[in-house]
């Protein structure tokens, strides 16, 4: 059974930075690759960033450039790195297990619970 528990979010300033972790518990080495993902209010899931297992990286073009996706297999830990963190970026951000079809990332069956992140003044 796979676990994804997410921690970092809270509430930032415009311009400001945050960090989430993605612990995985359970099968961490057999899982293809990772997401992130958000939902603002009102809003459609989407995926803003996706990391496979050589580390290779796509980002949604309303967040390139700004956050960064990583892991760190010795941790089982995804992170996502938010800079330069805008009110639009206010969501629920979760993580998740997927791979790779058509070079498209396709998401899995496992989700992080979703954590909250609010940007504003």
């Amino acid at each position: 059974q796979v676990q994804l528990v997410e921690s970092g979010g809270g509430l930032v300033q415009p311009g400001g930075s945050l960090k989430l972790s993605c612990v995985v518990y359970g099968g961490f080495f057999s899982i293809d690759a990772m997401g992130w993902y958000r939902q603002g209010p009102g809003n459609q899931r989407e995926l803003i960033a996706s990391i496979n297992r050589g580390k290779d990286t796509t980002y949604a073009d309303s967040v390139k450039g700004r956050f960064t996706i990583s892991r760190d297999n010795a941790k089982n830990t995804v992170y996502l790195q938010m800079n330069g963190l805008k009110p639009e970026d206010t969501a629920v951000y979760y993580c998740n297990t997927g791979y790779y079809s058509d070079n498209l990332y396709t998401p899995g069956r496992y989700w992080g619970q979703g954590i909250q992140v609010t940007v504003s003044s």
